[in-house]
């Protein structure tokens, strides 16, 4: 299965080299290129593997695309709309994960090296569960979402639509993240936080409150 990945950044990079571990771990699945908006600057870095823009992706060979776009609005914009073209996708998965057979996976996302997932966890389409975060059991990741690296998850945890939860941070058991929030690296996240709010701090405290 050949996989065009959508973002030739940083992140589009680090789900490149999952697809060559998984590849080089005897799946079938294979890194087919990039395709990157901005591929001019990109390709004097990556060279000949940026094959396009991210409108190329029906003229290029290939078997599934990921959108590897840290950000999470412009991510779940790109995928909106190549899901609305008819695209298909696959969940990039390193072979350095535990994740629980029972576990559901939506379409498009990603799970880095290190990463833990237990029993009954739901994660939505087109998110990212970054290296080694952890997510618990029962726990509810909704789509677009970005669980960055080291985070802990206790469980029973949901996680709103398009929340950024930053670097080491600690979510609570049975916490709730609002859609769209954002908490910041390190918070301990004790209570509930508002959709669109950001937090930050031990214990976490809104910062800024957005009407969205």
């Amino acid at each position: 299965m050949k996989v065009l990945v959508v973002g030739a950044g940083g992140h589009g990079q680090v789900v490149a080299d999952i697809l060559r571990v998984e590849n080089g771990g005897g799946h079938d699945i294979s890194f087919g290129g990039y395709l990157d908006d901005a591929m001019y600057a990109a390709r004097a870095a990556l060279g000949d593997v940026v094959l396009g823009v991210t409108g190329d992706w029906l003229k290029i060979a290939h078997d599934a695309l990921v959108v590897a776009i840290g950000n999470n609005e412009i991510r779940r914009q790109v995928f909106d709309d190549l899901v609305r073209q008819g695209a298909r996708f696959i969940v990039a998965r390193h072979p350095a994960t535990t994740v629980a057979d029972d576990v559901h996976i939506g379409p498009g996302s990603m799970l880095c090296a290190g990463v833990i997932v237990n029993t009954q966890a739901v994660i939505g389409a087109n998110s990212i569960i970054n290296t080694s975060a952890s997510v618990d059991h029962h726990c509810r990741i909704g789509d677009h979402v970005h669980i960055a690296p080291g985070v802990r998850l206790g469980g029973g945890v949901h996680v709103g639509e398009g929340a950024l939860v930053g670097i080491g941070a600690i979510v609570l058991p049975e916490t709730r993240i609002g859609a769209w929030a954002t908490v910041g690296a390190g918070a301990v996240v004790i209570n509930d936080v508002d959709p669109g709010a950001t937090v930050v701090g031990i214990p976490a405290r809104a910062l800024v409150t957005s009407t969205r």
